[in-house]
């Protein structure tokens, strides 16, 4: 396994949409486990192939505490969503960075699993924000840019400050 580089904001490749999966494949399963180990390392709870520059629809997330309960999401779906709850998201790909969004409470997903076989997941509370997070990254979408144009700018200098602190 590899870790892999994750794109930081606000680079243009995070704003490519993500196409279907195809077929599960070995190649699949190896992105698979080197994004788990990126995101484990990052560390993080989640982490979209369009993070890691692949225009794939998967999605890996872990939100146990022990780093071992690894959910892997391959063309997921959004069959219903229900309640709303504002809860305070952060992202490898704009690090450093987090502000309070609002997405459903509940929702369920169908994706395809590590073998191919179609799974229907209900998620509330943190895991329903993650895939909802994750979600929008393979839709091109990072979660800075459901905030006012005005926090978007002063997020952006600031990682800019930051890049050329660390250079």
């Amino acid at each position: 396994m590899a870790i892999l580089k994750i794109l930081q904001y606000p680079d243009k490749r995070l704003h490519l949409v993500a196409k279907p999966v195809q077929s599960v494949t070995a190649a699949t399963r190896k992105l698979i486990g080197d994004m788990a180990e990126t995101m484990y390392a990052a560390p993080g709870v989640g982490l979209a192939a369009t993070q890691v520059d692949v225009r794939e629809q998967i999605i890996v997330i872990d939100i146990s505490e022990t780093h071992d309960d690894l959910l892997v999401l391959i063309n997921p779906e959004i069959l219903a969503s229900s309640g709303e709850v504002d809860r305070e998201e952060g992202c490898l790909s704009v690090p450093g960075i987090y502000e309070e969004l609002r997405r459903a409470e509940r929702i369920t997903v169908r994706a395809l699993d590590t073998q191919g076989e179609s799974f229907t997941l209900e998620a509330e509370g943190l895991l329903a924000t993650c895939v909802q997070h994750e979600m929008d990254h393979l839709k091109g979408k990072v979660f800075v840019e459901y905030l006012s144009q005005l926090k978007q700018s002063r997020i952006r200098a600031k990682l800019n400050k930051h890049r050329r602190e660390t250079m």
